[in-house]
């Protein structure tokens, strides 16, 4: 633990809808709820106009359309969340090459490693401040930032900043601070502990820090135990480590009916392999075991691998060795989820020829239905033809979309043959609305346009500046996305 707040946790408010609202235009101040559309979707992040409403993440998106009807409800755009939360990391690490990314839109920072001059709680709101500022100039985008002596500590001060705040804890305030909180506030307290310490009367920190380290291990069993002992009484040892490497590359896919059709099972595989293939592609990275997973109708879950001689990134080999371990799997009673990822990652492919399920067999990759990009939602929507090979063309709402005539925008909706376009960008007016035929040959789907800094007007909350004695601010121990 540092002696200074010098251990900086970084949450982005509402990350997903607050880059949908700062791309388009005509939604900045309404409810936004970013996630799957179909009727198996769920929630990924919901704009704070959305939350009065009831809704937040990991709801599913049918309960949330019954709670919040007027909300826009647009399926992801993981490409250009990317592209935002690498302006936001580079600025991060301008203040330090220690910096821990958690997600997309939060990572804890080691100023200290930075050479940041922290010797004092007004040093840390400084630095702080600064980072806010930065932030909302590159990308338009609010952050809420907490600072403290240990990960666990800014991690809470971070939460009970939200939204577009700052909370300094200062060391030695930590336990008086931390007593009155919840027991699931600290890390390791999920549903299972929190349940077993209820049962011995103990509910909050403070009565944990007070039930005794023998007492916790008697409970928890030892390592859960005394950690939790430790964390009670603000200890937190943990450092911030930078470049963690991921240990697999996956995607996966749940449908709104289950899939019982053995060729449509099969054809679903092979365009999870080829999405899988081109994330591992896009990292770097190349992998010797491929993993199968699949979701039966009554929430069963299995998966298969098979490990490779060596290294690969083909597209062929994956797709391949993904098709042997369906064949062994029995779908005929419905699936709901399939997955395909990449294990035993390295940064060097190994050629090896007898990888390949039929030496000889072309290494081209197949005809496929193009994925867009990051969409959690089953294939569907009006068919085009090219070559003779069916191309899928998805108008799901919130993807970009490129017309002759009439520019660039955004699909507001689709159904009956027809597809609804807003036409609008980053930093201009709200646009006009216009429809067309699902087929009409003048629109295609576009990649996103950049986000441009200092989109978004300033917030109709206040930000906050707290000390850790504040009693304002959302209840400790809740998160936003």
């Amino acid at each position: 633990m540092r002696g200074t707040p010098a251990i900086l946790h970084l949450d982005m408010d509402a990350f997903y809808a607050a880059v949908e609202q700062a791309a388009k235009p005509s939604l900045r101040g309404k409810p936004v709820v970013v996630g799957g559309l179909g009727p198996r979707g769920v929630v990924a992040t919901a704009s704070y106009e959305a939350r009065p409403f009831g809704v937040h993440s990991a709801m599913p998106t049918a309960q949330a359309r019954r709670l919040c009807p007027n909300a826009a409800y647009l399926i992801p755009r993981f490409g250009l969340y990317r592209q935002v939360s690498d302006v936001v990391m580079g600025l991060l690490r301008a203040l330090s090459p220690l910096v821990e990314p958690l997600s997309l839109d939060e990572a804890f920072v080691d100023l200290r490693a930075g050479g940041q001059a922290v010797e004092s709680a007004d040093d840390a709101r400084a630095v702080g401040e600064r980072l806010r500022r930065d932030i909302r100039a590159a990308t338009g985008l609010s952050g809420s930032v907490g600072l403290a002596g240990s990960k666990m500590l800014a991690k809470i001060a971070s939460e009970r900043a939200k939204p577009d705040g700052l909370v300094v804890i200062p060391p030695g305030t930590e336990r008086a601070l931390l007593a009155p909180m919840p027991s699931r506030t600290l890390p390791g307290v999920g549903p299972a502990t929190a349940q077993t310490l209820r049962r011995s009367g103990i509910d909050t920190v403070g009565e944990i820090a007070g039930a005794g380290e023998a007492e916790l291990v008697r409970l928890l069993g030892k390592a859960h135990g005394t950690a939790l002992y430790a964390m009670a009484r603000g200890i937190d040892e943990r450092p911030v480590v930078a470049d963690r490497d991921a240990k697999s590359v996956s995607v996966e896919d749940t449908f709104d009916t289950d899939l019982t059709d053995r060729a449509r099972v099969r054809s679903e595989i092979g365009r999870l392999a080829d999405r899988c293939v081109e994330r591992l592609r896009a990292s770097g990275r190349s992998g010797r075991t491929v993993v199968v997973k699949v979701r039966n109708y009554d929430f069963s879950t299995l998966t298969r691998s098979e490990t490779l001689r060596g290294p690969t990134d083909d597209p062929a080999v994956v797709r391949e060795a993904a098709a042997r371990l369906i064949e062994g799997v029995d779908t005929t009673a419905g699936v709901r989820l399939l997955g395909v990822g990449v294990s035993g990652l390295a940064d060097f492919t190994q050629e090896d020829l007898f990888a390949q399920a039929v030496t000889g067999r072309s290494a081209e990759p197949s005809r496929s239905v193009p994925a867009v990009p990051a969409g959690p939602e089953s294939p569907g929507g009006p068919e085009d033809t090219d070559g003779g090979t069916a191309v899928v063309r998805r108008w799901l709402p919130g993807l970009d979309a490129r017309h002759a005539r009439y520019g660039v925008g955004w699909v507001q909706g689709s159904g009956l043959g027809r597809v609804t376009v807003r036409f609008e960008r980053p930093g201009s007016p709200p646009g006009r609305v216009r429809t067309f035929a699902v087929d009409d040959p003048e629109l295609e789907p576009s990649d996103p346009l950049p986000l441009p800094g200092g989109q978004l007007p300033e917030p109709a909350i206040r930000p906050k500046v707290m000390s850790s004695s504040d009693p304002a601010g959302p209840a400790p121990g809740t998160s936003s996305p």
